[in-house]
């Protein structure tokens, strides 16, 4: 049997590499050959088994990251190509605001059309947007409509108040007279001429008394005044009706925004310019003309509707010089954001 001494020996030949050598080397009958210890982990084992196993899944995920990553690039742009889209637009709504400011200049400076019984086609009452306008008539004061509220600036302080709309009738046998008849916003009352103005309606209507119109220059009859009397009236009686001069500006229907309530014509209340409404409303036809009176002689006895002014024609809610300072900031947001993405990328190349 083999001593104990001669196995330890062994082992130390083996451990130091000398093992090679002997690698022939039988150990004797009796005696097992010397193996290493082996350390099992179960971790090391999953590990390479998962790793035979699995090359295709984790090469998949590496795919789907690579493509999520480059439209997750693409994202970071996505702002700024917008704004500088928006900043853009700007600048084609500025060419398109200049060119119909011109137009609307334009067509104002044009000579005066005159409304009379033997003036105008049907063709030229269809282009007449911005146009100046003569008509000679009266108002019948009955059908007044009041729309509103309208703030005006006076002196620095802002007052609410009306537009005044009221149908200028023809006259008859009068040949300066309109022979059809024409809706004109007479211009801004405040409100306390509204209310005198409603209350004295509103008497009338009790005492069936005429009305006298407070805006009527000294003189002048009103019309629904001379129509209230007794129809034994004969045509001999038409002349001593003086007409009114009114110096316009053609207009269409205003496009209220959604914050601007709707008409209410049974309550009479109305928020914004609906021509054919309006028209309606007065007995009228629907394709009336309308038209914005702009004459500035004004009576200091007698101030009110104060006329709108013809320059307010020629200007908008925004201007040309609104749509640049719009196109700056638009740009220079663009600008912003698109650096803003650079930088996360830069940030993001450096952590790789």
């Amino acid at each position: 049997m083999v001593s104990a001494s001669t196995v330890r020996s062994l082992a130390k030949l083996r451990r130091s590499g000398a093992g090679g050598a002997f690698s022939h080397f039988r150990a004797p009958k009796g005696v097992l050959p010397y193996a290493p210890p082996i350390s099992f982990s179960p971790s090391s084992s999953l590990t390479s088994a998962s790793s035979s196993s699995g090359l295709q899944p984790s090469a998949s995920s590496s795919e789907t990251q690579g493509k999520s990553s480059r439209w997750s690039k693409w994202l970071l742009f996505l702002p700024g190509a917008i704004t500088f889209g928006l900043g853009t637009w700007q600048i084609f709504r500025r060419e398109e605001k200049i060119k119909m400011l011109d137009y609307r200049q334009k067509r104002l400076q044009m000579e005066p059309l005159k409304f009379s019984s033997a003036s105008l086609s049907t063709e030229e009452l269809d282009s007449l947007e911005f146009r100046k306008v003569v008509c000679k008539g009266v108002y019948d004061e009955k059908k007044s409509i009041f729309l509103g509220p309208r703030s005006r600036s006076i002196s620095g302080v802002t007052e609410n108040g009306y537009y005044l709309i009221t149908p200028l009738m023809p006259v008859p046998s009068h040949p300066d007279s309109v022979s059809f008849p024409v809706i004109v916003n007479r211009g801004w009352v405040p409100r306390s001429w509204k209310d005198k103005f409603v209350e004295a309606s509103q008497d009338n209507e009790q005492s069936s008394k005429p009305l006298p119109s407070p805006s009527q220059a000294v003189g002048t009859k009103s019309w629904w005044r001379f129509w209230s009397k007794k129809t034994d009236i004969t045509e001999d009686h038409f002349p001593s009706v003086t007409p009114v001069e009114v110096i316009g500006v053609v207009r269409e229907s205003e496009k209220p925004s959604i914050f601007v309530p709707a008409n209410d014509p049974k309550s009479s209340q109305w928020f914004y310019v609906d021509v054919p409404g309006i028209a309606h409303a007065c007995g009228l036809p629907e394709n009336t003309i309308y038209i914005e009176d702009v004459n500035e002689n004004i009576s200091p006895s007698n101030p009110y509707p104060i006329p709108k002014d013809v320059n307010t024609l020629i200007r908008s809610s925004v201007m040309p010089g609104d749509h640049l300072n719009y196109t700056m900031t638009w740009y220079s947001l663009s600008a912003a954001v698109t650096f803003m993405a650079f930088k996360r990328l830069r940030q993001k190349n450096k952590r790789r």
